[in-house]
């Protein structure tokens, strides 16, 4: 029929054998498996201690920051979500409770 594309006559030689669908459903549920295991699980333990360490952040904590500050907890907003850190005793910085990365041993302050 037309010029540039051939006709093309079925063939039975080439045929994919039947019942090829459970193989992929099995695959599937292995990716799945594999997704949930080595992804999303370890992620949602991640969250789920960070926001049970945001949740015990208490006055006269000694915490490391995202950016790298360390300081202790002189004041706890909770409707806000911020806290304002002592870097030393004359420097104070505001920052939300996200950015806390860990809460450090007492007397690291005085450690460094």
């Amino acid at each position: 029929m037309s010029l540039f594309i051939s006709s093309a006559h079925a063939s039975t030689a080439g045929a994919a054998p039947a019942g090829g669908g459970m193989e992929m459903l099995i695959m599937l549920g292995i990716f799945g498996l594999v997704f949930y295991f080595l992804i999303y699980r370890p992620q949602a333990k991640r969250v789920k201690d960070h926001r049970e360490l945001m949740g015990a952040l208490a006055k006269g904590d000694e915490v490391l920051t995202q950016g790298g500050l360390v300081g202790r907890i002189t004041k706890v907003s909770d409707d806000k979500d911020f806290l304002v850190i002592a870097l030393n005793d004359q420097a104070e910085v505001t920052v939300q409770k996200g950015a806390v990365t860990a809460v450090l041993p007492k007397g690291t302050m005085k450690a460094l």
